[in-house]
């Protein structure tokens, strides 16, 4: 345990700082996974309302420094790339 004052700050800082990270992090994994049923379905709107609202909260998680701005990138191409094919596939096989 911290002796001094300003390791016990260092505690309380760190403590929250995992909170919200741990929070951050279990939101970006809802929201794709949420995304991830919006694909495997049949609604076109709602894949196209869910991939912009999942776009939207990994610029501001990037912006916010929970995550970092090429991660965003990257998922949010990984993305897009997952939309375009679904949307390529026939709807009835």
């Amino acid at each position: 345990m911290p002796h001094t004052a300003s390791a016990w700050k260092r505690l309380r800082k760190a403590e929250k700082r995992r909170r919200q990270n741990r929070l951050a992090a279990k939101k970006i994994k809802t929201q794709r996974k949420e995304v991830t049923t919006a694909l495997a379905g049949t609604d076109a709107a709602k894949v196209v309302t869910e991939v912009k609202n999942t776009q939207v909260m990994l610029d501001r998680m990037a912006a916010k420094g929970y995550i970092h701005k090429n991660k965003a990138a990257r998922l949010k191409s990984r993305l897009v790339k997952r939309q375009r094919a679904a949307a390529s596939k026939p709807a009835a096989q």
